[in-house]
């Protein structure tokens, strides 16, 4: 038997090594730092900052305008998450049937995420949700609604809701695909042996289906956490001009701090306050990701 050489695996480790402590590691331990301290620009050098402790933290959670930002990725996270992967959910168990087209289906399914962000936006604001001559006012005026068909869709109090439609309809395709490579990786004999038993489709799915996709729904739940965390697109596409209390996400927020406002005649920067937020999501990613593998555990069924 060969006994491994050590220099080959080396060799071959340290790119991928290099590299994650080049691009992950190095910028996160830098962000984490750079949070307790108060600095103006990203790429001041470290001799530039000055210490202010937790001071970057406080001043997040007492601006009115943060708080609502995370209040929204909440509302986001929770309605949105719940809407994508029961759809998500409800598509993958269909089309994991054997009849014709089921290829065609999950193609145009997951076509939104071949989309562009900005194109697909765009798309929802001029061709859907314009009040002139947008697809939803032309369909509800056509079945007799015209009152409702001349709300201002993206006006106040109504933004956030249809951002979060139009968000949510380029996802379902994504996470649709998780759920179904899980699904095929159940063995046919359990669903022959549920149906010899007499149990229904709906039975077939509760005590087949779902035990053995506990897996790649812990995998759907962290990694909508993390789109969630990290909206930021749809958010300036609804809001171009100024941060809305509306659409404004952490990410959103984060930019105007680091960058400074578009709209201010002098940009006012505060990169450690920026640095801080990244803090903050990240920790809100580590504790969905633990949380979710405690509620939703492994066990024996799983393949």
């Amino acid at each position: 038997m060969l006994k491994p050489n050590r220099a080959v695996i080396l060799t071959f480790l340290a790119p991928a090594v290099i590299c994650y402590l080049l691009v992950f590691l190095y910028p996160t331990l830098r962000t984490t730092a750079m949070s307790f301290f108060a600095v103006e620009s990203v790429s001041d050098s470290v001799s530039a900052w000055s210490f202010n402790g937790f001071a970057n933290y406080v001043k997040l959670f007492e601006t009115s305008i943060y708080t609502q930002s995370l209040i929204n990725i909440g509302r986001l996270w929770f309605f949105g998450g719940m809407g994508v992967m029961l759809l998500a959910l409800i598509f993958a168990v269909t089309l994991t049937g054997d009849f014709k087209g089921t290829k065609f289906f999950r193609a145009a399914i997951y076509l939104p995420n071949v989309v562009s962000a900005v194109a697909m936006g765009t798309m929802w604001l001029n061709y859907v949700y314009n009040s002139d001559y947008g697809l939803l006012t032309s369909v509800l005026t056509s079945l007799g609604f015209q009152t409702h068909g001349q709300i201002l869709w993206t006006g106040p109090g109504m933004r956030f809701w249809t951002m979060l439609v139009a968000y949510c309809f380029g996802m379902v395709g994504y996470h649709m695909l998780i759920f179904i490579s899980g699904i095929e990786q159940i063995p046919k004999d359990y669903y022959e042996a549920a149906l010899i038993e007499g149990a229904n489709m709906l039975r077939r799915f509760f005590l087949v289906t779902v035990p053995f996709i506990k897996g790649v729904t812990r995998t759907n739940i962290v990694m909508w956490t993390v789109f969630t965390v990290g909206f930021f697109v749809w958010g300036q596409l609804f809001s171009p001009v100024n941060l809305s209390y509306d659409t404004v996400a952490p990410m959103n927020y984060m930019y105007q701090l680091v960058f400074g406002a578009s709209s201010a005649a002098t940009a006012v920067r505060d990169s450690g306050a920026g640095a801080a937020i990244g803090v903050i999501l990240m920790v809100i990613v580590i504790i969905v990701f633990f949380a979710t593998n405690f509620i939703v555990r492994k066990d024996e069924t799983e393949v």
